[in-house]
């Protein structure tokens, strides 16, 4: 009688105290198990796309440079982008009303940003500056397109920048001179291809307050006419000058006029002597820098 007891006694209570059957136990390691054969094949998927040859402007990349790129985009190390298509302020820099964008090889003015008031694109490849590109930015007060291929402004291109102050065309290949805006105090367009026919009559008359006026390097075979009174430097060196009248900075008709204004003229690398053209200089109070001899 107490062997059946005993017998019940292990078949009924003691599975109560035992541990989790062993199938919930074979359960749970499966799991876990299964977690890590999926996480290893996405790595060894993701391995395997990664080790294929990456190109970057005709170069292989790494492995562990491409790893990088994907674990920290702040440790780029390719090229800037050449992408002329995105947006003006992601392919440049805008900042507080002005734009950046320096030598990106844009071909053409982007479209700015309509509060606009300082442009700086140099040393780029725009060959033409269209009427268009400023035609709703009226708020330009500085533009540098100097280190370009520009050759062709077409007209008008200026003639809605009522508030533009400095505009610098140096370094260019242009032949001739837009119309200038009627508030400009320096226009900058040295070292182009710009003769004297390039440039008309009556170009700087109504530039009363344009002091600073940078036309060396060119192929001017005369000084400009009707240069304003508001002018205090003057740049034509080396050009093809050859000649100079009395006219040309004085008045020979009021032997009493001053040009008190005029600081600094730069005629040196010209074929002119200029000791033979004395009354053109009378009304200045500094001779021009040049060959006098």
């Amino acid at each position: 009688m107490e062997t059946l007891w005993a017998t019940f006694f292990l078949f009924v209570f003691v599975p109560l105290v035992n541990p989790a059957p062993p199938l919930q136990q074979e359960s749970l390691q499966f799991y876990e198990y299964d977690t890590e054969v999926s996480m290893g094949s996405l790595t060894q998927q993701d391995y395997e796309m990664q080790s294929k040859d990456i190109r970057k402007d005709g170069r292989n990349v790494s492995l562990d440079t491409s790893l990088m790129l994907q674990s920290d985009d702040s440790q780029l190390d390719v090229p800037p982008t050449k992408d002329t298509n995105l947006p003006t302020c992601l392919l440049c820099v805008c900042l507080s009303g002005s734009v950046y964008c320096e030598e990106i090889d844009i071909e053409a003015v982007p479209p700015l940003p309509k509060e606009t008031a300082y442009l700086y694109a140099r040393f780029n490849k725009i060959k033409r500056i269209a009427a268009s590109d400023f035609a709703d930015i009226t708020t330009l007060r500085r533009i540098d397109f100097s280190g370009n291929r520009i050759e062709e402004i077409e007209d008008g291109a200026f003639s809605k920048l009522l508030l533009l102050e400095e505009l610098s065309l140096a370094e260019n290949r242009l032949v001739k001179l837009p119309v200038l805006p009627p508030k400009l105090t320096t226009f900058n367009a040295n070292q182009n291809r710009i003769k004297s026919r390039g440039i008309k009559a009556n170009a700087f008359k109504k530039l009363t307050n344009l002091a600073y006026l940078y036309l060396g390097h060119n192929a001017l075979e005369s000084v400009p006419l009707n240069l304003p009174e508001s002018l205090r430097i003057l740049h034509l060196q080396y050009n093809n000058i050859t000649t100079i009248t009395d006219d040309t900075f004085c008045k020979s008709n009021n032997t009493r006029y001053i040009r008190a204004r005029m600081d600094e003229i730069r005629m040196e690398g010209n074929p002119i002597v200029l000791a033979k053209h004395v009354n053109a200089f009378s009304c200045l109070r500094m001779l021009p820098v040049g060959t006098y001899y």
